[in-house]
């Protein structure tokens, strides 16, 4: 067994072998030569001379998979059945599912679920809808909806392949914040279409999150959504990417010593994360954000085609400055990537400010690798696991959620956002604080509990609560 593959990736292949034309040991040379190693086999059916058997392998990346997958597909009698891994398995069927309260034993727990007795439930929320919350799933239930349109880094895919991530974020919602949510996909890429297809179906849902609707139309989706819905509407990659990424900024700027108010922010990408994350600064306290898209900066002496982007260039670039990202990034304290790969380079981050903070945040590449500037940065965070300071929105929905189901707040307002931040960033204490650690694993328990309670405190100073739990009485 070769050493260096210990850690890698499994797969399993699954292998008809002819015997009267192949033996397994010219199976296990091709996988290993093709840089495999073979650490399970398992013999799944056998006659006189067919043989089926699972081989489970390690690899280090795609690249083998795909030079195995060759090399076993070109060797005589013998048939690759199917290929998949441990991320395949884990999806077969789905990821999640329903399960009763409580059991249906016999004739009276039927009749009290369901008909006769059931009728009474209905009429008493019949008679006053509000009791729906107290009475239904609706008390703790999200939808997670999406038109597969904006998925991942993946773009436009469709309903049918956007469900395992919604299915994902179900999980999270569940494991993270005893949330319980179901995921939607709809088969439709129209404004009016998915707008008219949640206002029907949100009687069932104590909440809406979004999810991977590309833009402009998330923008009006929301907007519309959030006017005619009284429960709250939150499309996550927008305001989740905003929210953990004003908490890695509050820690920031106190590891290096700056303040709001003073410091020059360049965003790279003014699409809705770029639009959210603006926003949310804007309303922290920060003055001068400059925006730059493809064709450089948006400024106020231009009107876009594109409504959002007219509302980005009349609130920002105070001094309606033109010019490049080469050009505008001089002398700016925060970069906040939300574009592609590779965009920026040293000698721009050279130009920065003293002790510069990069949010480089493009996946699955960042805008510039942490070890090509790690020696001349205040701090980088990216959007990556493998990297210190992963920026995540899984930090953020799942109290905020949490927080705005236990107090049925209408919506998810700003200061209720600034408040979730507030709470994400205050889960690392002065202590723990450093350039390598400026935002909490999200796995830290902490995050969710003090995320709901500094939720519920803005939705009842913003009276956006209906509900008052017990301990804010």
């Amino acid at each position: 067994m070769n050493s260096n593959k210990l850690g890698g990736k499994s797969i399993i292949a699954r292998i008809e072998m002819d015997t009267n034309e192949a033996n397994f040991g010219q199976v296990a040379s091709a996988i290993f030569e093709a840089g495999g190693d073979i650490v399970a086999i398992d013999v799944i059916q056998t006659s006189k001379h067919i043989t089926v058997r699972d081989v489970t392998i390690t690899v280090v990346d795609t690249v083998d998979i795909d030079i195995i997958t060759e090399r076993i597909r070109s060797m005589s009698g013998i048939r690759l059945v199917n290929l998949s891994d441990r991320t395949f398995l884990l999806h077969l069927g789905g990821k999640i599912e329903t399960k009763l309260k409580a059991p249906i034993q016999n004739r009276d727990d039927l009749s009290r679920v369901y008909t006769p007795d059931v009728a009474r439930v209905c009429m008493a929320i019949h008679e006053e809808p509000r009791k729906a919350f107290t009475l239904t799933v609706k008390r703790n239930t999200v939808a997670v909806i999406s038109d597969g349109s904006a998925v991942l880094g993946l773009g436009n895919i469709g309903p049918y392949a956007a469900m395992p991530v919604m299915e994902g974020k179900s999980m999270l919602f569940k494991q993270l914040a005893d949330v319980d949510s179901f995921p939607i996909c709809l088969d439709t890429q129209d404004t009016e279409s998915i707008i008219a297809t949640i206002k029907a179906i949100a009687p069932a849902f104590g909440g809406i999150n979004l999810e991977d609707i590309s833009s402009p139309r998330c923008f009006e989706i929301e907007e519309r959504l959030r006017e005619e819905l009284d429960i709250p509407v939150f499309h996550d990659d927008q305001h989740g990417t905003a929210v953990v990424v004003y908490a890695a900024l509050i820690n920031a700027l106190k590891v290096v010593g700056k303040s709001l108010p003073d410091i020059k922010v360049v965003f790279c990408g003014i699409g809705a994360a770029g639009i959210a994350c603006s926003r949310i600064l804007l309303s922290a306290g920060v003055k001068n954000i400059i925006g730059v898209d493809r064709h450089g900066a948006l400024s106020a002496d231009v009107t876009y085609d594109n409504k959002m982007w007219n509302w980005y260039a009349q609130n920002t670039n105070p001094e309606r400055i033109q010019g490049s990202l080469q050009e505008l990034i001089q002398g700016a304290d925060v970069f906040i990537g939300l574009s592609a790969g590779g965009l920026l380079k040293r000698k721009d981050v050279e130009s920065m400010a003293d002790q510069p903070i990069v949010f480089a945040m493009a996946n699955p590449t960042p805008e510039i690798q942490p070890d090509e500037v790690e020696d001349i940065v205040g701090l980088i965070a990216t959007g990556r696991s493998d990297y210190p300071n992963q920026i995540n929105n899984v930090l953020c929905f799942p109290g905020i959620f949490r927080g705005a189901l236990d107090c049925r707040a209408t919506e998810i307002n700003e200061e209720m956002k600034l408040a979730a931040a507030e709470a994400i960033a205050s889960a690392i204490s002065d202590d723990e604080r450093s350039k390598h650690y400026i935002i909490p694993s999200v796995f830290n328990q902490q995050v969710v509990a003090g995320i709901r309670d500094l939720v519920i405190k803005a939705a009842i100073r913003t009276g956006v609560a209906r509900r008052i739990p017990r301990e804010f009485r």
